[in-house]
């Protein structure tokens, strides 16, 4: 059985590693409440700090932690996969780190750090906005992969792989508008999301701009922040809403393949079909958009391309061959049977 974590002990009190780390410390700014409550966790789960790790030179560590948000996307099972590979190619160890929704990845991996003496990090998939002051307390290098980044950062301050996500986001919503779509619906993120999910919101409503059509905000759908993100469940349930709406449209746009499988599973139980009535598109290239009925349009992503390279760029901040690092990766259309011209 693998050692219980200090993150471990943060998800059993449903607080913040902070918090938790605030209490075996015997810091003043937390309730004894609180605190008794955690050490009673630790307690009971036979946790022991370990603090003499910390004290340890970081030289003598060849570990690598990847910290995912959305561990059941179906989309970063090849990239782990390469991850997993590569790290071990390289003589070094490898942490897989699930980080869930309303968990601060920046939190998970400082105390990551200073429990396994990481040697770098990857951090994959989420929303990462993060004030400027807590990124600094990472003292390992680290790779934002498949992610874009919060706006007021410069360029010299991270590293990062991925797709141009406005890009291909623009590329699919100008396909459906070249097909004669007037009307396109979108699943996207939430406000609060500054990096891809905004990014390829930005793409959709420029696209739009460009073939001369107006944004109907009505049919902007954001994922349910109660529901797992980019997942099949938020699609469902979002288009569902949309089209309880009454608000007309042709085609609809998901920001991720998983939200438009989703998507059609809402149709079909409209009564309505797939692409006569509405035309569906994805994002990502996942097996399943080729292997569903009917086959579903979507924007291919490199995966195993972007994955080598966050590790390749990774070693290369670990041995200050570099100082940062941003590779974008062009992203391929496949146009499959669940886009057509519209019939109205």
């Amino acid at each position: 059985m693998a050692s219980i974590t200090i993150i471990d002990i943060a998800k059993m009190c449903g607080v913040g590693v902070t918090t938790v780390s605030r209490a075996i410390n015997n810091h003043p700014d937390i309730s004894e409440e609180t605190k008794a409550m955690i050490m009673k966790v630790i307690k009971e789960n036979h946790y022991v700090p370990n603090n003499s790790a910390r004290n340890l030179k970081r030289s003598a560590s060849k570990t690598i932690a990847v910290l995912i948000k959305g561990i059941t996307n179906p989309f970063f099972n090849r990239m782990i996969k390469v991850f997993d590979k590569e790290i071990q190619r390289k003589k070094y160890s490898f942490i897989l780190q699930r980080v869930d929704d309303n968990q601060d990845e920046i939190e998970v991996a400082i105390e990551l750090e200073k429990e396994k003496r990481l040697k770098g990090i990857v951090f994959l998939g989420g929303n990462f906005s993060h004030a400027k002051d807590k990124l600094e307390q990472l003292t390992v290098p680290f790779v934002l992969s498949t992610i874009g980044m919060t706006p007021g950062y410069e360029p010299h301050e991270y590293s990062t792989v991925s797709v141009d996500d406005f890009k291909e986001s623009y590329k699919m919503v100008d396909y459906l508008c070249k097909l004669g779509h007037r009307k396109i619906a979108i699943i996207t993120a939430s406000m609060a999301d500054v990096s891809i999910g905004r990014l390829r919101y930005e793409g959709y409503k420029q696209a739009l701009e460009d073939n001369g059509l107006e944004l109907n905000e009505k049919l902007v759908g954001r994922m349910k922040e109660n529901i797992e993100s980019y997942s099949m469940e938020n699609g469902y349930v979002v288009t569902k809403e949309l089209l309880e709406s009454g608000e007309d449209f042709t085609a609809l746009f998901a920001v991720s393949d998983s939200l438009a499988v989703g998507a059609c599973k809402a149709i079909f139980e409209s009564g309505k079909s797939v692409p006569e009535d509405y035309s569906v598109a994805g994002f990502d290239g996942l097996d399943i958009t080729f292997y569903y009925n009917p086959s579903i349009t979507t924007i291919r992503q490199p995966v195993e391309e972007i994955a080598e390279e966050t590790i390749k760029v990774l070693y290369d901040l670990i041995n200050k061959k570099i100082t940062h690092a941003h590779k974008v990766f062009p992203a391929e259309l496949i146009v499959r049977k669940s886009t057509i011209e519209p019939s109205r």
